[in-house]
């Protein structure tokens, strides 16, 4: 996800099993009643009762046939519904005792509709009617006809009392994974925010603020001399323009996205090096060790940044008059050192490659932007300095090994 993007959550579908238990039992109290209704025509043709006994077992079926369309839940319609239908069957049975066993879909129905102590209470009941129209329809005492519909029942309702323990379980378990899950997709928006309000951060600092510190002691020197030295002070200002118009490419390539503009023209890592500079009064070089690779983007972009912010320090705060940047080829990482000769410093946290005084950490992204750069790629950042003698960093960036 990262953010990485969020993930979108939906809720989980009605049970499958919940689906075909309920099918199930519609199935078979349509069975029952259809068999007990032929049971009694067969054995009671042209019986006073019988008219009442079909118009009965018509009436509940119709009544039966409306329960899925007032849904599962416990509204009145539905209470009222059930209460129409067991009173329905009540009457029924003690018409014709043989439609007893339509009272099993019936428990079904009851432990689905009602909170499970009236559940079960109102199972009970059917159970007693269950149990006394068997007895009437036996000629003689049979302790299976006393003892069978309560296991029935007994077994029926601990069946569905578990299931629908698991089915609460499970949906519990659900709203927890959608929850963590929601919640995670929003951890998610925000550290991929705040990381790329630090990208931009380090990209702004290291391109548009670098170049008009730049601009803007290049003018301040063009306003120095202008009077007394015009040739100067204009090619300061010509050199300001230059930089400006690089600021501009950069600020576009800010806007959409893309790689470091000193990389878009195809010449690679080591010619966007060779061709950086640190002002008029820095001389730098450009060396090259080893065989030269193809650089992940991220590493090419991440090492020029960082030789753009170093010489950045050097030409503000070292006081040098030449740097160097090395980029070598290892093999297993690539390594880029940036020297100078300048006066050097004592506390590393106090500034980068030839930082001195306060400037660069006043700032705040010089070597913090460098190191988490570094440390993005799993790479190294470190730095030896020396008061008088210069500033040598060196940042290496391990790299994956070729197939």
């Amino acid at each position: 996800m990262p953010p990485t993007e969020e993930h979108p959550v939906t809720p989980a579908p009605p049970r499958d099993d919940t689906r075909t238990l309920a099918t199930v039992a519609h199935t078979a109290f349509f069975l029952l009643l259809g068999a007990s209704m032929a049971r009694f025509l067969l054995r009671h043709p042209g019986e006073p009762r019988t008219p009442w006994v079909v118009a009965l077992g018509i009436t509940l079926a119709l009544l039966y046939v409306l329960g899925p369309a007032l849904g599962a839940a416990p509204t009145r319609r539905r209470l009222l519904w059930l209460g129409l239908v067991v009173t329905t069957w009540v009457v029924l049975v003690v018409l014709a005792p043989s439609f007893a066993w339509c009272a099993v879909p019936l428990f079904f129905t009851a432990l689905r509709t009602l909170p499970a102590r009236a559940a079960v209470v109102l199972v009970a009941l059917l159970t007693a009617f269950v149990v006394t129209a068997q007895l009437q329809l036996s000629s003689s005492f049979d302790p299976n006809l006393l003892l069978a519909p309560p296991a029935v029942a007994a077994l029926a309702t601990a069946v569905f009392v578990h299931m629908e323990r698991q089915a609460q379980a499970q949906r519990a378990l659900i709203d927890d994974l959608i929850r963590t899950r929601r919640e995670l997709a929003a951890t998610e928006r925000r550290e991929g925010t705040l990381a790329e309000r630090q990208r931009l951060s380090m990209e702004i600092h290291d391109t548009l603020a670098q170049n008009l510190s730049s601009q803007q002691m290049l003018l301040q020197a063009a306003d120095r001399t202008w009077d007394t030295d015009p040739a100067t002070a204009r090619a300061h200002v010509r050199t300001a323009t230059g930089i400006a118009a690089h600021g501009l490419a950069e600020a576009r390539r800010l806007v959409h996205d893309l790689a470091p503009s000193e990389l878009a023209d195809g010449a690679g890592l080591p010619g966007a090096l060779r061709a950086l500079d640190a002002g008029p009064d820095v001389q730098v070089r450009f060396h090259l060790e080893g065989t030269p690779s193809p650089l992940p983007d991220r590493v090419q972009s991440a090492l020029l940044r960082i030789a753009q912010g170093a010489l950045a320090n050097v030409r503000e705060h070292s006081g040098a008059r030449t740097a160097a940047l090395t980029l070598s080829f290892l093999g297993d990482q690539v390594v880029l050192d940036i020297a100078d000769d300048g006066h050097g410093f004592t506390e590393p946290r106090t500034g980068a490659a030839g930082t001195a005084g306060t400037g660069a950490a006043g700032r705040g992204h010089g070597l913090p932007a460098m190191r988490a750069r570094v440390r993005q790629l799993g790479g190294d950042l470190t730095i030896e300095s020396t008061p008088g003698e210069g500033t040598v960093l060196s940042a290496a960036i391990p790299l994956e090994p070729a197939p």
